[in-house]
């Protein structure tokens, strides 16, 4: 992939926030203690002042690239992709998730400017805070919560649906229990163990991603047991775009439309990466280099998967619309899966509805992370109860971690109500949060920006300055605010209407103003001049931290890794 723009320069400032060494879980916030973020750092060296930051530097470059994978690659990738192929055909499929990946990165390259700048826990939510409105930062924060908190049930529904398409002897309460179990355990680890444990699952998406592409690639020329030179046949027959809805360009519209929105939900990335900041060691020579590699293998995943799936099965294939309307088990509705057993293909099915159920477990991992950091990113600001700052003698902010557990104990809904039908309830209202989550981070940079140039800071002077600015940033956020519109869009269309859709797919477009507005009442809060916006806490802590950063050197295998992943 061509460079997107993602290079650190200035490298004598490169350093990271102000995280803590080994903390008992009560300090007074006044208190000193020594940092001793990773092995090989000065135990001593520095001291800061306790209060904005309770984690560990522990994340490896390797980690990071693979967190914003892994919490990105799931099921939606792999499965559900399968539904927008239906409504909008290959053509439709391919553009759409094109288009969209040209808005991921210009979030990308807004986040990348910041996030390297000041590399903290949970760096979007606060920075909406403090270079916007209080308010502005609460309703982000608790919209981001909800959008991670939403996504571990998700993924869980997901992990127990594909993990019954082998057999149902586990009963759904069970298997869902064991999950969480196993989520709880790893994320309370600490941060290495999560780091180390995210890194192997998400390499097992990116073989499997791989996998299929390669798959689709040699079947289509011949290279499968009925020596069936497929090609682009299911482009021609029959055809390339889709009617839903409708009939005519109007139906074509809608397909499109559908699979627009498919891709919303399914492309992210440089959200995952920001929430890692507080916790990457060297974060401001790691980040840029993060953003950059995880942008180019994001999108070769996303644009190139959305490709083979037009090409290994047409789109008005009746398995595949029999998997989506009659909820059938598992990897059985993937398109991949299907056109397996269409070829005759034996065990790889198997292997690759094993890779999916890691993909999905992988994916919920990553969420349940990435929720309780944005909670303690709240809680650090002083948005949400203090006791969630408490951290464990590892850094883990363990409060925070059970909190989303809890909340992840709506995956029992699945015992009561059809998988499908909770899973389209998690879906519209994911998706809506994405996209307002997105708009925050857009319309937060064009404030970045105009702060640095009303205080005098050249943006040549940081460490990472985007390109294109802030046209990107405008452009990203004008399409995120029109996707939020279109996600509910099939209600509007006549003899579609539906409540529970509606009320799904909007929700959270009331909450935000609601959250916003109301905590700009209670506190009375102003949007932020400009010229007052706080561009320099924490940076000192970061510049010390990078001054006295000692690399470590890694064992022979954790070399041959971070050269491949680094």
């Amino acid at each position: 992939m061509a460079s997107t723009g993602f290079e650190a320069h200035n490298s004598e400032k490169l350093g990271t926030s102000g995280s803590k060494g080994p903390l008992t879980q009560d300090v007074e916030a006044d208190e000193k203690v020594p940092v001793n973020a990773m092995p090989g750092s000065p135990s001593s060296s520095v001291s800061l002042k306790l209060g904005s930051d309770n984690t560990h530097r522990r994340l490896k470059s390797r980690h990071i690239q693979l967190i914003g994978i892994g919490g990105t690659i799931g099921t939606a990738l792999f499965v559900q992709i399968g539904q927008a192929l239906i409504q909008g055909g290959p053509g439709s499929l391919f553009i759409a998730f094109t288009i969209w990946c040209t808005f991921i990165l210009a979030i990308t390259i807004c986040s990348a400017e910041m996030v390297t700048y000041l590399p903290i826990s949970s760096p979007f939510i606060r920075f909406a805070g403090r270079f916007v409105d209080e308010a502005f930062g609460v309703a982000a924060g608790y919209n981001f919560f909800v959008l991670q908190a939403m996504l571990v049930p998700f993924e869980v529904v997901a992990c127990n649906l594909i993990i019954h398409y082998w057999s149902t002897i586990v009963p759904a309460g069970g298997m869902i229990a064991i999950i969480l179990l196993l989520y709880g355990l790893i994320n309370v680890f600490a941060v290495k163990w999560y780091g180390e444990s995210e890194f192997w699952l998400a390499l097992g998406k990116v073989i499997l991603a791989v996998g299929l592409i390669l798959y689709t690639f040699i079947t289509m020329v011949g290279g499968n047991p009925l020596g069936d030179k497929y090609g682009f046949r299911f482009w021609e027959d029959p055809g390339s775009f889709g009617e839903v809805y409708s009939t005519g360009s109007l139906g074509q519209l809608c397909g499109f439309l559908a699979c627009l929105v498919q891709a919303s939900f399914t492309v992210a990335g440089p959200d995952y990466i920001s929430m890692a900041a507080g916790e990457v060691e060297n974060p401001r020579v790691v980040m840029p280099r993060a953003y950059n590699k995880a942008f180019g293998r994001l999108m070769a995943f996303f644009v190139l998967g959305s490709l083979c799936v037009g090409i290994v099965v047409p789109y008005n294939s009746q398995e595949l619309i029999d998997g989506f309307k009659g909820g059938a088990p598992g990897a059985a509705a993937s398109p991949y899966v299907i056109s397996m057993n269409r070829l005759r293909i034996r065990v790889l099915p198997d292997i690759v509805n094993a890779l999916v159920l890691s993909a999905a477990f992988s994916a919920g991992n990553s969420y349940v992370y990435c929720a309780s950091r944005s909670l303690f990113g709240l809680a650090l600001e002083g948005r949400a109860p203090k006791i969630l700052t408490r951290c464990t003698r590892n850094g883990v902010p363990i409060y925070c971690v059970l909190l989303v557990l809890v909340i992840s104990l709506l995956s029992f809904l699945q015992v009561s109500s059809g998988t499908a039908e909770v899973l389209k309830w998690f879906v519209s209202v994911i998706t809506a949060s994405q996209l307002i989550n997105f708009s925050v981070i857009a319309f937060t940079y064009t404030r970045f920006k105009k702060a640095c140039a009303a205080q005098g800071i050249s943006r040549d002077s940081l460490p990472y300055k985007g390109i294109l600015q802030p046209y990107l940033a405008w452009y990203a956020l004008a399409g995120c605010i029109v996707m939020t519109l279109l996600n509910g869009f099939p209600v509007f269309i006549k003899g579609n209407w539906k409540l529970t859709s509606f009320f799904f797919s909007y929700t959270m477009v009331g909450v935000f103003p609601l959250l916003y507005f109301g905590w700009k009442l209670l506190k009375r809060t102003s949007v932020i001049k400009l010229e007052e916006v706080d561009l320099h806490q924490d940076v000192a802590e970061i510049d010390e931290y990078t001054r006295n950063f000692t690399p470590t050197r890694a064992s022979g295998f954790g070399r041959v890794l971070d050269k491949i992943f680094g």
